[in-house]
């Protein structure tokens, strides 16, 4: 049973225009929206170890574009340069990072509010850097005195050599994030990552893919998400549909109904097909190719429907961990008298296959293909599943290759000629 809104609200939220969410954030510790790791070497200071990157075409969260406070995609609006991997913060709003057991300490209750940073730009090229010689100053004036012969035979280089780069640190104004809108930053950046890394995969075993993640079933943005994996990509001959961490919702059918749309028919213009920039089949965009979902223990609800419905429907294989195991569905509609609501499972699921709660209620859905990543490889940037995936696709192409069918040849001749009976040329 599932109790929320009306007298469970957040205590911290108030009234106001905002529904009092800037309260709720006073005491919150804001993020820097980066990775970052103090250094003993370098002082105590905290060095950038990653920038989360983003597709810069599909960024939106709530309808506004979230990068890290730290990149260059939100820096350079204002006039100053993004930090690099490899920067150093050294204080926080005049204070040194040293005075804190943690940086995040001199960071709380500053999301949204303007915060200036002094970094060492190790890697971003410092405006403040200077050469100096490495020998004592005082050495330098004593030698002053010496034989000028003795001066000129030092060649360039050995000056070069015994000189170093000193970077002083430089002061530049960000703007902390919230804690949710850095988990969605770093959300973000895993997906886009993820499908980099699948394009990659495809590409080395010598075939096209396709890949979406879908956070949910509900709402625009993962709507948006099946829409933007899907119909870019429908030429392709693998399609890798990810559903971990789902958190289900109520498209599963819309997106079964896409995916069961079949190619019957082909265009051919004079000199252009769906190989060289013309029209492709219809179904329009109707997908051709060989589908592998990826699930795991976290993909729940209506994410296992989909997953089950796509293996009963005979559209494609499921590689991963079972899933969380909810197969009854609610309504959400039990509102109650203070405005929350109650809800609790109330509409039953079953099939001829696997009868009562389709084999998912309190047991999940079994992959075809059971793959568990490692949690030290996948902390390390490795996705196993993923490369299952890309695996089953090569497998699968090898039995049925995704081929257009072989053009009919010439047209028949239609023309009118003097062989037919009472026609005149």
């Amino acid at each position: 049973v599932f109790v929320y809104e009306g007298e469970y609200n957040d205590p911290m939220i108030c009234g106001g225009d905002d529904g009092g969410r800037l309260e709720r954030h006073l005491n919150e510790v804001a993020s820097l929206g980066a990775v970052l790791q103090r250094s003993v070497e370098l002082g105590g200071g905290y060095v950038v170890k990653e920038i989360p990157q983003t597709d810069g075409d599909f960024n939106q969260i709530d309808g506004k574009a979230i990068y890290s406070p730290l990149s260059a995609r939100t820096l350079r609006k204002v006039g100053q340069r993004g930090l690099l991997e490899g920067d150093v913060i050294v204080s926080v709003n005049g204070e040194s990072v040293t005075s804190v057991p943690d940086i995040h300490m001199l960071l709380r209750g500053m999301a949204g509010r303007s915060v200036r940073l002094d970094v060492l730009r190790v890697n971003s090229r410092s405006s403040f850097s200077t050469n100096t010689n490495t020998k004592d100053k005082s050495n330098r004036n004593n030698n002053n005195n010496n034989d000028n012969s003795n001066n000129r035979r030092k060649s360039t280089d050995d000056t070069d050599n015994n000189s170093k780069q000193i970077i002083r640190p430089e002061p530049i104004v960000v703007v902390p994030i919230t804690q949710t809108a850095a988990a969605n930053l770093r959300y973000t950046a895993w997906e886009w990552k993820t499908r980099q890394s699948a394009k990659r995969l495809a590409k080395d075993a010598g075939f096209g893919v396709g890949y979406m993640h879908l956070r949910s079933m509900s709402g625009l943005q993962d709507e948006d998400a099946f829409v933007r994996g899907l119909y870019p990509d429908y030429d392709k001959e693998g399609l890798i549909i990810d559903v971990r961490h789902n958190l289900g919702g109520n498209i599963d059918s819309w997106l079964l109904t896409s995916l069961q749309r079949r190619a019957w028919m082909y265009f051919q213009g004079r000199a252009t097909n769906v190989t060289n920039g013309g029209l492709g089949w219809g179904d329009q965009f109707a997908f051709r190719g060989h589908i592998v979902v990826l699930v795991d223990e976290k993909t729940s609800s209506d994410g296992e429907a989909f997953s089950r419905g796509l293996s009963e429907l005979g559209l494609g294989l499921i590689v991963g961990t079972r899933t969380w195991g909810g197969g009854i569905w609610l309504s959400s509609d039990n509102y109650l008298v203070d405005g929350g609501i109650a809800t609790a499972p109330e509409i039953g699921t079953y099939n001829a296959n696997f009868g009562w709660g389709l084999g998912i209620e309190q047991m999940g859905v079994e992959p075809d293909i059971i793959v568990d990543n490692n949690p030290r490889e996948s902390f390390d940037g490795r996705d196993r599943q993923l490369e299952r995936a890309i695996e089953v696709l090569e497998d699968l192409l090898v039995s049925d290759p995704i081929l257009l069918p072989e053009n009919p040849g010439p047209h028949r001749d239609m023309s009118l000629n003097d062989n037919i009976e009472g026609c005149a040329v």
